[in-house]
Formats: C-alpha cells, structure tokens, sequence
C-alpha cells in the first residue's frame, strides 16, 4: 500500500482517492472504484484505490491502540471533539453539497437539509455527553451493620465495549454515514470508530472522513481514534467483522448484507453484537371513519411520502390497508393521480435502480395484484426511478408471503380488507418493522385501541395521522424494530438512546477510594444525576 502526502483544507477540498487510516493517507491496491453520477452515468474522478486484510488489520490495531486513551477523555474534550466535526463538515461548504449530488443525484435541498441533521446530531451527542447520565451511575452504600450478612460497597457505571466497525449507507451518504448516527454514538460512548466507506460515494466519504480526521489532529487524541476504509463488496467489511479488535458493529443497508454481518461476527471465537438496520415495508394502516371523512387527502399524502426521496428511505411506505366501503375508491384515484403526476428522477446508483425495477416486475407478475397507475419516465436520466401504484385485496395478501417483500423504490401496494377481523389476521402476520402508522379519526378510536398493542410488538415506531418518512432526531425516538427490520430490536440507531448500544455496565466492590473512577467517586465531582441507594438525584 502507498501513502500520499496531498492535503485538503476548507479552502481547498482536494480529493486524493486515498483511504485515511489513522493519521495516513493510504492508497491501497486491491483494484479501483470511481464514483458515478446517477443522473447521466459519467464516471466521477477521481479514482479510489481499494484496500484489503493489510489496511483492515492496520487500522483496527490503530484503534484499539487507541482505545484506552480515548475512552479516559473528560467529558468536555469528548464533547468538544464532536462538535469540532461537526463545525469542520459545516466548513466544506459547497464542495462537500456539491460533491453528493454528484455521486447521489440528491437534490441541493435535500443534501442541505441532510448535512444539518448531520451535524446537529453531533451536537446532539456532545450534548448527551456532557450531561452523564449515559454512565449510568449507581450506588448501593455499604452496610457493614447489616444482618445477618453486611452489604459491600457496590458502584456501578458504564464503559465502551471498544472499536465500532461502522458501515456507511447508501441512501444518506451523509446522516447514516461517515460522520452519521452509528460514528456520533460510538464515539460518544468513548469507542474509536473504523467506517467501511459505502463504495457509491466514496468523494463524499473521503471530504467527511478529512473532517474527522482534521477534529482528532485539532484534540489531540490518539490517530487510531477514527479510521476511513474502501473495498470490493463483503470481502472487506467481513474482515473487519471479524477481527479481533472490533468489539461491534453498526450497520444500515439490505436484509442479505446485514444478516451477513451478523453471521460473521456470530461466528468469531468471541461473538460481537451487530446492530444492522435492515428491511421495512412501514405499513400504514386506514381505519373506515378517517377514509371515509378525508380519503383524497389520505391517497394524495400517502405518494407524497412513497415519493420522498424516489422512494429510498428506510420508512418509505410500502404497504397501504384500507377497508372496503365510503372512501376506497376515491383514496385511490387521488393516489393514481399523484403517482402520474410524479415525473421519474435519479435513483442513488444503476444497480439500485435495477433492483427496484426488478422488483417492481416481479410485483406486478403476482397473480391477483393489478397495476393501478405509473408514473412519468424520463430517459436522459441513466438511473430513473419511476413511481408505482398497486392493489390487491386481503386474501391475495394472506395467501402470499413474497408480498411483504420490501422493493426499495417509489413503490405502494394497497390492500383492500373486508373489515376489521381480517385487517386484525394481516397485522398478525406482518414482519416486524421500523414504523407502522394508523390513520383515524375519534370514531375509530376504539379498532385502534385493539391494534395499538400488535403494532407495537412489529414496530419501533407508531405513528397516528400522519407518514413514517421524516425521522426527529431526539431523545424520545426509536429507528429500529423486531427482526428483519433490525438485527436487535432492543435499541435504535437514530436518536440519544443509540449511545446504549455500544456501552456495557462494570460493578465496582469495595473499590478504595481513590481508585474510583469520578462518575462514582463519594463527592460526584461530575455532577451527575446517580442512583444511590435506589433514590435518583445529583448525589
């Protein structure tokens, strides 16, 4: 492998093609990838070199090398840290905006809009960071006197599990990437972080990683904190599984990919949890009192959401139910109508797009699903994405299992149910997923009172009234849910929670004072919210 020795500043975005591993820039030479512009199908330069087992090896060393200095950072300096990358990615100004639309097709607004979320989670996390109660600090006082057996001194906090392999998505080449919410948690939680940069915008990944790599430089913290690699499909990202220096995982792409992360990462003489977001249909759920009072506005909000982003989200809708009866018809000429309004547009990469189209193809070859409207094509784009509308009935539904499938694209099915005794056999066979949403109006109330409790044992988010698309990031949020939405549904990779996933809880027994770490020490010089004795309070 070869180093180079370009520079990049605010100024001047240079990008090298280089893999940044520690403090290094490293060429590797395990073949080339270019990006490519899905909008006109022009290879971007420049060339990325790729590496293999000699980089992954170099920096998971590098990282656990740099484990147990960065994980005794003060809170302040870690907190400090995160919103220095985050001011630095805000410094890359049109460059890095320009750069992803380059290698997306995103919009300008939308890039903008996702590099504010990007950076605000940062903030968001130094926020948490500073505040403590992460650590988790408990204390059971010792009780010598008691009987018939005294009570030790029992202290508790949490500490990092250690290096996070973190995997880059494709279709947030910024907020669930580089510097998105699995590198903001882990490295909040006091974990150095390794990214397997996703290979469709590799530009944006080198710009985002110089960010990173600029904030270590400007803290002063050890170079293996953070580390961007490159490679050719699973070969790379299952090396990095594997060795032995990462202790988890995050992860946000296809259901075969993630359950190939996690098969690796079982299959280690010491297992390590992988957090993979994987596969969602987000179902949305009509009740017959709000269909029938606003069904246009229901078909028209519905393609808005199905449409956001052609379709590319993780909480994209793909599965409608709505009963038979006042409504029905109408909500679905109002959502033909918006799905031909709908004029193709870029999907993130050819071989998304040929997946979508595929899928679509194999949808609309289900015997008892019917085509209901199309939306515009537009042959100058080399990957375009056009919007579809299906329907089928519940029975249909019922009889096959492949129609829970999720195609990732502009792309809704409706089912028609013939009342509330099969919609209630549909819910109970739906996968779990990352969102359900019930629409109803206070007459339905009492239906949605029986099925709020299934939903919640399917999704990690319910909403009422309103689209999954569009995730809060906050403290309350969940992104997550039971298999094969994700590989852990105890957590959630969006939002403060998401800390929780890399940290593991130390007790601490009869421990000298002045051996004690300071989220536990007697004064609380921290100045933590503690549990002592049972009893929360800044003691």
């Amino acid at each position: 492998m070869a180093t180079t020795d370009a520079k990049m500043t605010p100024a001047n975005p240079i990008l090298t093609g280089a893999m940044l591993i520690g403090g290094a820039e490293v060429r590797g030479g395990n073949g080339e990838v270019r990006a490519v512009d899905p909008r006109t199908g022009q290879q971007l330069e420049p060339a990325y070199g790729l590496g293999g087992a000699a980089e992954v090896d170099r920096a998971a060393e590098l990282a656990w090398a740099a484990f147990d200095s960065y994980r005794r950072t003060d809170l302040d300096t870690r907190a400090a840290f995160l919103e220095t990358i985050a001011t630095n990615i805000e410094s890359l100004g049109d460059a890095l905006i320009d750069r992803v639309q380059a290698e997306t097709g995103i919009p300008a607004a939308r890039v903008v809009g996702e590099r504010a979320r990007t950076c605000n989670q940062l903030r968001l996390f130094a926020s948490v960071v500073r505040e403590g109660s992460w650590l988790g600090a408990r204390i059971d006082p010792a009780q010598p006197d008691r009987t018939p057996l005294p009570r030790p001194d029992l202290r508790q906090r949490r500490i990092p599990l250690g290096p996070v392999a973190v995997f880059g998505a494709s279709n947030f080449p910024l907020a669930f990437s580089v510097a998105g919410g699995d590198t903001a948690s882990a490295l909040a939680a006091g974990a150095p972080v390794v990214v397997k940069a996703h290979g469709a915008h590799p530009g944006t990944s080198e710009l985002v990683g110089r960010a990173i790599q600029a904030a270590v430089r400007q803290h002063g913290l050890p170079e293996g904190t953070f580390s961007l690699l490159l490679g050719h499909g699973p070969g790379l990202g299952t090396a990095l599984v594997r060795h032995p220096r990462i202790k988890a995982v995050g992860f946000t792409g296809s259901r075969g990919g993630g359950l190939a992360l996690v098969a690796a990462a079982a299959a280690r003489p010491e297992p390590i949890p992988v957090y993979a977001e994987m596969s969602s249909i987000n179902p949305v759920i009509v009740l017959p009192g709000a269909l029938a009072e606003k069904a246009a506005e229901l078909g028209t909000g519905l393609i808005g959401s199905v449409t956001t982003g052609v379709g590319q989200l993780c909480t994209s809708p793909g599965l409608v139910f709505l009963p038979e009866g006042p409504g029905f018809a109408e909500f679905l000429t109002a959502a033909a109508d918006a799905v031909r309004a709908f004029q193709a547009a870029p999907m993130l990469t050819a071989g998304i797009c040929a997946a979508f189209t595929a899928g679509v193809d194999r949808l609309a070859a289900v015997e008892g699903v019917t085509e209901v409207a199309r939306g515009g094509q537009d042959d100058t784009i080399a990957a375009a994405g056009r919007a579809g509308l299906f329907v089928t009935d519940g029975a249909t539904f019922l009889a096959n299992p492949t129609l829970q499938e999720e195609i990732f694209g502009a792309v809704a099915m409706v089912v028609r149910v013939t009342g509330a005794t099969q919609l209630r056999e549909i819910v109970e066979r739906l996968e779990g997923q990352l969102t359900a949403t019930v629409h109803a109006v206070p007459a339905d109330h009492e239906e949605a009172r029986q099925l709020l409790p299934r939903l919640e044992l399917i999704a990690g988010r319910v909403l009422f009234n309103g689209w999954p698309t569009g995730v809060e990031v906050g403290h309350a949020v969940v992104h997550g849910g039971p298999f094969p939405a994700t590989s852990d549904s105890r957590t959630t990779s969006v939002g403060t929670l998401a800390i929780e996933r890399f940290l593991r809880p130390v007790s601490y027994q009869d421990v000298p004072a002045e051996l004690l770490p300071d989220a536990l020490a007697e004064d609380n010089p921290l100045g933590l919210w503690r549990r002592v004795d049972g009893q929360l309070g800044r003691h």
